[in-house]
């Protein structure tokens, strides 16, 4: 019969994994408590960062629909459960591990898949997501820019031509 805590433990952690849009997986050993209250502070108000029973961690994400953890849940564990873009927390905790030795980036999960420590790195170096749509914006009103100047060439050509011929037959 399993203890009622670490049911609750096992309901609140399949919840976290169910609402987060992302989790990266890290080993903590070592860190201090000002340590780890700073990382929190880096990570965001989007970004929950829980120190995790890896036993329990497994039945949560197994339960979640999650299968990408198998034989990462050793040593002390921390997850960082993140809500929407995923980009920040990764880059706060890309740059917190720098800094940091004892804070070891492990993998974790995005949209279902598996990420490694490599695609954990890889996602804290995109821009932000209101970067690209503002790139993306810039290079949509260049073309068309370049579009218009193109339909609007045959016109002027042909008004010049007509001023030119109205011009001859003046003159004639």
């Amino acid at each position: 019969m399993a203890k009622p805590e670490k049911v609750d433990a096992v309901a609140e952690l399949t919840e976290l994994f169910r609402e987060s849009d992302a989790a990266v997986l890290t080993e903590y050993r070592g860190l201090s408590v000002k340590q780890l209250k700073e990382l929190r502070r880096a990570l965001g108000a989007d970004t929950q960062y829980a120190v995790v029973k890896n036993t329990l961690t497994e039945i949560a994400a197994r339960e979640a629909g999650i299968d990408v953890f198998e034989g990462k849940l050793s040593g002390p564990t921390a997850i960082a459960f993140i809500k929407g873009e995923p980009v920040e927390a990764a880059k706060a905790l890309r740059d917190f591990a720098k800094g940091n030795d004892k804070l070891v980036l492990k993998g974790g999960y995005f949209e279902g898949k598996e990420l490694s420590e490599a695609d954990v790195t890889k996602l804290a170096d995109l821009e932000s997501r209101e970067v690209l749509l503002a790139k993306a914006a810039g290079a949509m009103k260049g073309s068309l820019s370049k579009a218009a100047a193109v339909f609007q060439a045959p016109l002027s050509k042909t008004a010049r031509t007509v001023d030119a011929l109205r011009a001859k037959q003046e003159a004639a």
